[in-house]
């Protein structure tokens, strides 16, 4: 049954479940890629669609009528498990999944490695989209414990029980180049990059489990505190929130106005670590 898929779900485990009721794979590549070859059965999705797309924060959840007809379109009901996958190591499909956990739906996993895990195991593919049976998904209340609001970033980000995972790159964290009025990151941040975890010489799939809790740990990123991820508009620190809940931290959150809102909002404190 596709409700026994662990969260990080490995492309072996998923094969024999292809075709399982209530199963919804959802491929949030490029639409080339998926044209070319995706997972048998999987709809692709514009990530465009994940995000509200206005400035100053474009990294926002949608509107509550464009998350419903989003949700419609893909044919999600409280039952369906969604699998989620990409051809970048995970950003968009991690975006989609918090923004599930942020509706409250928590029926959900990760293909690991996404479609280049998925090739390179030389699993069967199609060519052929794949269209969605729509459905009528009514949004219910959200979960509070998925997306920090700015006015409790602002004031929260220095406390000592929070700790702020920044998983934009170094450059931007330094504030050698920034996408905002302000660079730099907020005071006490801790900076961790987004493909971090990513295990290039094996086809984006996530590096050892452990040495990833041992890596964060070192950096101050632990379990015991609330975490709060972001980067520019919680595309990129979507998959590193994704990435903590597979690593067991409960308490972790994402930030969806992420340095577009913060970086441009004339009442944020902004530090810089240039050498």
């Amino acid at each position: 049954m596709a409700s026994d898929l662990p969260l990080l779900v490995s492309p072996q485990q998923l094969l024999p479940h292809l075709g399982d009721d209530g199963l919804l794979i959802v491929d949030l590549g490029k639409p080339v890629v998926y044209q070319q070859a995706h997972v048998p059965g999987a709809l692709h999705l514009d990530f465009k669609r994940l995000q509200r797309n206005t400035l100053p924060a474009p990294g926002l959840l949608p509107e509550d009528d464009d998350l419903a007809a989003l949700l419609s379109d893909i044919g999600l009901t409280p039952d369906t498990h969604v699998v989620a996958y990409d051809d970048e190591g995970g950003g968009w499909a991690g975006r989609l999944l918090w923004l599930l956990d942020a509706v409250g739906h928590t029926r959900y996993s990760y293909l690991d490695g996404g479609i280049h895990a998925w090739l390179a195991d030389g699993l069967p593919t199609e060519d052929t989209p794949v269209t969605a049976r729509p459905s009528d998904y009514r949004l219910g209340e959200k979960n509070p414990r998925t997306d920090v609001p700015f006015e409790e970033m602002l004031a929260r980000y220095n406390a000592d029980n929070v700790v702020i995972w920044d998983a934009r790159s170094r450059e931007e964290f330094d504030g050698v180049r920034a996408f905002a009025q302000k660079a730099g990151h907020m005071p006490g941040a801790i900076h961790y990059e987004w493909t971090e975890p990513m295990d290039k010489t094996r086809n984006l799939r996530l590096r050892d489990l452990d040495t990833l809790r041992t890596e964060l740990a070192a950096r101050g990123i632990t379990p015991d505190k609330e975490i709060i991820t972001h980067c520019q508009t919680h595309h990129r620190s979507s998959f590193s929130w994704l990435v903590g809940k597979i690593l067991g931290f409960d308490n972790i959150r994402g930030y969806a106005g992420s340095w577009s809102e913060w970086g441009n909002h004339p009442d944020t404190p902004v530090e810089k670590d240039l050498k």
